[in-house]
């Protein structure tokens, strides 16, 4: 099938996939005349590439996890998953930063609202 096939079929942009490509994340078979050509592999591949993403990991990340999904053996398995771990601490990390900046935001603004009412009540006595 070519590009844009794949990228219906998968359902992201034609862009996408070629992103992926460029970043070694998907191989294609070109044509003489130089269009890619992929298979219902690929379909499923560009699936597991979305959901990488959208758990927060980078392209260059899931480079370093494919080698499990292309080449499955225990001890490519044991890298993954040491790598997934140092994923989910990066983000826990910077969720509890994210907290921190929250209630910092909520301390700015109970000291603004306290302000804004001295501010008030001076106007109106």
């Amino acid at each position: 099938m070519r590009i844009g096939e794949l990228a219906s079929r998968a359902g992201v942009s034609i862009r996408s996939v070629r992103y992926y490509e460029e970043q070694g994340l998907l191989t294609s078979t070109r044509s003489p005349s130089g269009q890619r050509h992929y298979t219902d592999v690929e379909i499923e591949r560009v699936a597991l590439i979305q959901r990488l993403y959208a758990a927060g990991l980078s392209s260059r990340t899931i480079t370093e996890l494919l080698p499990c999904v292309d080449a499955p053996s225990e001890e490519n398995s044991d890298s993954a998953l040491e790598r997934l771990a140092q994923e989910r601490e990066r983000l826990s990390t910077h969720i509890a930063d994210l907290l921190r900046t929250r209630d910092t935001l909520d301390g700015l603004m109970a000291t603004a609202r306290a302000h804004r009412e001295q501010l008030g009540a001076a106007v109106a006595g």
